[in-house]
């Protein structure tokens, strides 16, 4: 089965496509950063070391395919779907010989772009989940049963507090905004008032901290991050 909390690497120098394509992803429950030249990628990669790499080919630096070649042994394997507004035979052809995994030309069907990260992350064996528990400091998840409990002691989460605390716990020590938080957890084109996250999360530290420090801190100005309080 696919692992929702794989890491996808998001490389293109339009924002917009970056921004659409990152949202969904997230929402999927992928992590997900983004990079703007193929400069940034190879940093990025060093440093997030994604599970799969979505790469625009026509960046401001350098071709896509010159990334694909500079990553070489480094990224160990990790598939690289190309995406494009060429669709001639040969770039195709280029995309698939220089290390690509997949090329989906531009414009594009979410949905399907969708449908190829998984399908690739399947084929390559970056999809196998390794285990179906969440953890993090003493707070354990267990995704099969629904089961919370922290330093052992078992708590009673109702559905939505578990989706936000879901969210957290797969993205451990990120700071995740609001907007990001919102759109996870309630809906895709959830346009409703911060308040009802400020809510939650208030609800999750009540029911955590009991059992330990707080493991929920905000970030003012920009939303939440799961992490060990500092000394």
């Amino acid at each position: 089965m696919v692992n929702e909390s794989s890491r996808v690497l998001v490389v293109d120098d339009e924002p917009n496509i970056v921004d659409v394509i990152s949202m969904a992803l997230r929402f999927q429950g992928f992590s997900v950063e983004s990079a703007g030249t193929g400069s940034e990628a190879l940093t990025q990669v060093a440093a997030f070391r994604p599970d799969l790499i979505v790469l625009d080919v026509m960046l401001p630096d350098m071709e896509g395919f010159e990334v694909a070649k500079r990553l070489g042994a480094e990224r160990a394997g990790t598939p690289i779907i190309f995406l494009t507004a060429r669709d001639a035979p040969e770039d195709k052809i280029r995309g698939l010989t220089s290390g690509g995994d997949d090329y989906v030309t531009k414009p594009f069907s979410l949905e399907e772009l969708l449908a190829r990260v998984r399908n690739v992350l399947r084929r390559t064996g970056k999809a196998e989940a390794e285990s179906s528990r969440l953890s993090f400091e003493d707070l354990e998840l267990d995704e099969d049963t629904r089961e919370v409990a922290r330093a052992g002691e078992p708590i009673e989460l109702t559905a939505t507090e578990y989706r936000l605390l879901r969210y957290l716990m797969l993205n451990p020590r990120r700071v995740l905004t609001r907007a990001q938080l919102l759109d996870h957890v309630w809906d895709y084109d959830f346009g409703g008032d911060a308040r009802v996250l400020e809510t939650y999360i208030s609800y999750l530290r009540k029911k955590l901290d009991q059992h330990g420090p707080g493991l929920i801190h905000t970030v003012r100005g920009v939303g939440y991050t799961l992490r060990v309080p500092r000394a």
